[in-house]
C-alpha cells in the first residue's frame, strides 16, 4: 500500500523541515510500502526556500488529491507576522481529509491560526514557543519537547526535529525495525524520544570564557563518572573551591555541584534509552545508586527513571498515565558494551 503524504510549502519555507522529513520517507519506502509525496502550495509551481534553492513541481490543494498524511512545513515569517489566507485555506482543504497531520517548527502556526490544536498539547522552534503561546492561549504549549502527538495532530521542534517527528511516523506505519532501518541509513538516532528536552546540559551551558574553567567542563563532559567534587576540580585546576564556585557562578550561571549533576542525568537518561536497567545508569551515568538517580529525576524531570525509560524508549506515544514505580529487586551488574 502506498502512503500519499502532502507537504505545505510556501515561499520563504525553510529547506530542510521539507527536505529532512522527505529522505526519511524516501528511505522508508526502500524497507517497507513506499510513499508518495506531493508538494502543494498556495499558487503551485515554483517555490523559493529561504535558503534560495527552489522546489519546483508544487500543485494547488485542488489538484494534489488525496493524502494519507499533511505535513506542515515552517519558516521564520510564519512566526513574525500574521499567516496570510491563500497558506491557511491550502493547509485547511489538505487536513480535512487526512488522516494525520503534521508540523515542523513554525509550521505549527499555521495549525494554531486554523484552530486545529486548540485543546491540545503542541510544540514549536524553542526560540517561537512563547510567541506561540501569546497569539494561541488555548493550545498547551510544551516548548521544550522534540516532538507531541495529540491525537492526529503532531508538531515536532524546529528545523532538524522533522527527522524525529517523521522517524516517529514512520514508526506508526511500518513498525520500529522499520524506523530503526531508517534512522542507521540516514545516520541519525532512532531513540532521540518525543518528549526529550530540545537541550541537552551541554548545548544548553553558555560557553565557559576563561581557558580554565572550558578545560574543567570538558574534562566532566568526557567522563561524568570521574570525581567531579568541588574539592577535585578545584584541586585539578589549582584554584580554591571558594573561586572555582564563583568562578562557574559568573560564567555557567549555576554552582559546579548542580552543574555536574545535569551532566550526569543527562549521561543517565542516555542509558536508559539504550537499554540499561536503572542500577547500570546509576552507576555509569557517576550519580552512583538507585535513589541518588530517582532523587535527580523526580528534581529536574519529575519522573521516575523507570517511567521515562518505558515512556521515551521508542519514538511513538507516551504511556496515558505514570504507572508507581515497584520496589527494587537485587540485580547483577551490568555491563556497557
Amino acid at each position: 500500500m502506498t502512503h500519499r503524504v502532502g507537504f505545505v510549502v510556501f515561499e520563504g519555507v525553510t529547506m530542510l523541515d521539507v527536505s529532512g522529513p522527505s529522505e526519511v520517507l524516501h528511505q522508508a519506502g526502500r524497507v517497507a510500502d513506499p510513499y508518495e509525496l506531493v508538494l502543494v502550495s498556495p499558487e503551485g509551481g515554483t517555490v523559493t526556500t529561504s535558503a534560495g534553492l527552489a522546489l519546483t513541481g508544487t500543485v494547488r490543494a485542488a489538484d494534489a488529491g488525496p493524502v494519507d498524511t499533511v505535513l506542515v512545513a515552517g519558516g521564520d515569517r510564519l512566526a513574525e507576522r500574521p499567516v496570510e489566507e491563500a497558506l491557511l485555506a491550502t493547509a485547511r482543504a489538505l487536513s480535512e481529509r487526512a488522516r494525520r497531520v503534521a508540523s515542523v517548527c513554525t509550521g505549527a502556526f499555521v495549525l494554531g491560526e486554523l484552530g486545529l490544536l486548540d485543546g491540545r498539547r503542541a510544540t514549536t522552534h524553542w526560540r517561537h514557543a512563547a510567541a506561540f503561546a501569546r497569539r494561541y492561549p488555548r493550545v498547551r504549549v510544551e516548548p521544550d519537547a522534540i516532538h507531541i502527538r495529540d491525537g492526529r495532530y503532531v508538531t515536532s521542534a524546529g528545523i532538524s526535529a522533522g527527522i524525529d517527528l517523521t522517524l516517529a511516523l514512520v514508526e506508526d506505519d511500518h513498525g520500529a525495525d522499520a524506523a530503526r532501518d531508517v534512522a542507521r541509513e540516514l545516520v541519525v538516532f532512532l531513540q532521540r524520544p518525543g518528549g526529550q528536552s530540545q537541550f541537552s546540559t551541554a548545548i544548553a551551558t553558555p560557553p565557559a570564557r576563561s581557558d580554565l574553567l572550558r578545560t574543567l567542563v570538558a574534562a566532566v563532559l568526557a567522563d561524568p563518572t570521574a570525581d567531579h567534587t568541588l574539592p577535585a576540580m578545584a584541586a585539578s585546576a589549582a584554584i580554591s573551591p571558594r573561586h572555582l564556585t564563583r568562578l562557574f557562578t559568573a560564567e555557567l550561571g549555576t554552582t559546579p555541584a548542580r552543574w555536574v549533576e545535569r551532566v550526569r542525568l543527562d549521561r543517565a537518561q542516555q542509558l536508559l534509552l539504550a537499554g540499561h536497567s536503572v542500577t547500570a545508569a546509576a552507576r555509569h551515568s557517576g550519580l552512583g545508586t538507585d535513589e541518588t538517580l530517582r532523587r535527580a529525576f523526580a528534581r529536574h524531570l519529575g519522573t521516575t527513571p523507570t517511567h521515562y525509560r518505558r515512556r521515551f524508549a521508542t519514538t511513538g506515544p507516551p504511556d496515558q498515565a505514570e504507572q508507581p514505580e515497584q520496589p527494587k529487586q537485587p540485580e547483577q551488574p551490568e555491563r556497557l558494551p
